[in-house]
């Protein structure tokens, strides 16, 4: 058993995780049971998954998930992107019939908070899914999905790290409702369903031989990058959430230039790039069932034609693009496309945090630089920025 008290704060979030999703998956289910009625999920016709930072790309990630298992047209939209440019714009597709499911893990983030106050105000269905049942998002809901995680051990309490456990606790509450949803409306049997929760029960196990699978490879790849300043994470349709979530973690915990890119934009921008070796990190279930199989594997061949460092976050099965990266992070188990970024994100928090370990940068910048309360610009007023009190048209 790995001593966690010899590892880096964020290496030791990282190494809860399986215990984290063993603990979180059955009474997630059981939340989503509760919080997503029968009148709730047959009268749905369109979805929203809106939140701010991680809790975007958990919504990004999971919207193959909704639209494969709900049979409901789901969109992943950041708050502000809803609040201020899409709640105006809704179809009218009668009462009842727009659920609109905001994500924060604090319940205190104003621009979350301002999309679900606009999206009652025209009339949908709000849903606050949130760890925190007593803060203000949860306060203004119609119906709450309370995702609570279990406390961390002592000795681990009070750190500042990166977020990881709350991101991964967002990933398996969606995840539950999309099964909830389905379910309930016929889009998939009860036997499926309950195919679908053992498979999230699953992931602890998968996620613990993937930490172990990959540390060592992360640990390496790190060094080998350390001459470099950018990383390049690219992904499609779920893996493109996993691939914004990577690139944020490097930010957040080395400071270094992360960018995340979109398969297909990656042809079109980061191609054209000047600095060639750049590490570029292509995430993809490839041959083992993922969608975008075939574009991933012309863009790698691209990469390494024009001399970027390529690395793989593939299934350990997968043969076809692993064939083609010069490194690979291998996910050790069989996983559907749609709950690939449960476990596809943890080679890149492994590089993240190898990378803060390496340079021995404090993460977040120690929060110095301007990047205190101080500062005078209120770029930082994430929880007290001032809401809009009426929809935009």
């Amino acid at each position: 058993m790995t001593d966690l008290s010899q590892l880096s704060p964020m290496h030791q979030q990282i190494y809860t995780l399986p215990d984290l999703l063993s603990a979180i998956t059955d009474p997630f289910d059981v939340s989503a049971r509760q919080t997503f009625s029968f009148e709730m999920c047959t009268s749905v016709k369109q979805i929203y998954l809106v939140g701010c930072g991680d809790s975007h790309h958990a919504p990004v990630g999971a919207e193959l998930a909704f639209n494969q298992i709900t049979g409901v047209p789901t969109r992943a939209l950041s708050s502000m992107q809803f609040s201020h440019y899409t709640a105006g714009f809704l179809p009218d597709t009668g009462p009842n019939t727009t659920l609109v499911i905001t994500i924060s893990v604090s319940g205190v983030v104003s621009r979350t908070i301002e999309a679900l106050r606009l999206a009652q105000k025209v009339g949908a269905m709000g849903v606050a899914l949130t760890g925190n049942p007593d803060a203000k998002l949860a306060s203004h809901a119609q119906h709450v999905f309370k995702t609570t995680v279990p406390p961390l051990p002592d000795e681990m309490q009070g750190m500042i790290v990166p977020g990881i456990r709350s991101y991964t606790a967002s990933q398996i509450g969606l995840y539950s409702a999309a099964i909830r949803i389905g379910e309930v409306r016929g889009h998939i049997t009860t036997a499926y369903a309950d195919q679908l929760r053992a498979e999230l029960k699953a992931m602890a196990g998968i996620a613990e031989a993937t930490i172990q699978a990959c540390q060592p490879i992360a640990h390496d790849l790190v060094r080998d990058w350390e001459d470099l300043k950018e990383f390049v994470f690219v992904g499609a349709g779920p893996n493109y959430g996993v691939a914004m979530f990577t690139a944020a973690k490097v930010l957040e915990a080395s400071g270094d230039a992360a960018w995340a890119q979109d398969v297909e934009e990656w042809a079109h921008l980061q191609y054209f790039s000047a600095e060639p070796a750049t590490p570029t990190t292509f995430i993809s279930t490839g041959d083992t069932g993922g969608l975008d199989r075939q574009r991933t594997a012309e863009v790698v061949n691209a990469a390494n034609a024009i001399g970027r460092r390529t690395a793989g976050i593939l299934p350990e099965a997968e043969q076809e693009i692993s064939g083609l990266v010069q490194a690979k992070l291998p996910v050790m188990g069989a996983v559907r496309e749609a709950f690939y970024p449960v476990v596809a994100s943890i080679p890149g928090e492994l590089i993240a945090a190898e990378r803060a370990e390496h340079q021995g940068t404090e993460y977040f910048q120690g929060f110095g630089g301007g990047r205190n309360s101080s500062r005078g610009d209120k770029t930082n007023k994430i929880y007290d920025s001032v809401q809009l009190d009426e929809v935009q048209r």
